[in-house]
């Protein structure tokens, strides 16, 4: 299996290199929205700790990204008024993973309304950054 690279993506926006759409963040976990987003509110939780993918975190780390994860999951359903929740994590490329830094998707649904396709369009920065206030807003309660 092939070691964690620190040049990856997510590991930029950890390190504040790269802009990032920030909804909840923590000494352990970083969440934040995806660029191409699959959904309205598409949220990505990611550990702190470098860690390729499952089969190499520590399941403490593992644990507390789940955690995260459903913090977003309960605030997306608040603030975008979501009839359900999507959670997906890839590992290695034949399983579909693209940026090789854990990542969980957290992805609000709505009755009648499909997932767009992985990776196919950007988002408007001024969308992402309403949606990344309206998720803030409801993980303050």
């Amino acid at each position: 299996m092939a070691t964690y690279d620190p040049s990856n993506v997510f590991a930029k926006i950890l390190r504040g290199e790269l802009p990032a759409h920030k909804v909840y963040e923590d000494d352990r976990a970083l969440a934040f929205l995806d660029i191409m987003p699959r959904s309205t509110g598409h949220a990505l939780v990611i550990p702190k700790a470098p860690a390729r993918n499952i089969l190499d975190i520590d399941p403490d780390d593992l644990a507390y990204v789940a955690q995260i994860a459903q913090k977003i999951a309960q605030a997306q359903m608040k603030a975008f008024g979501a009839d359900g929740i999507s959670v997906q994590q890839f590992n290695e490329t034949a399983g579909g993973q693209v940026v090789f830094h854990l990542h969980v998707h957290v992805m609000p649904r709505f009755e009648g309304v499909p997932l767009k396709p992985p990776q196919s369009e950007m988002a408007p920065p001024d969308v992402l950054a309403e949606h990344a206030e309206k998720l803030r807003a409801a993980l303050k309660g």
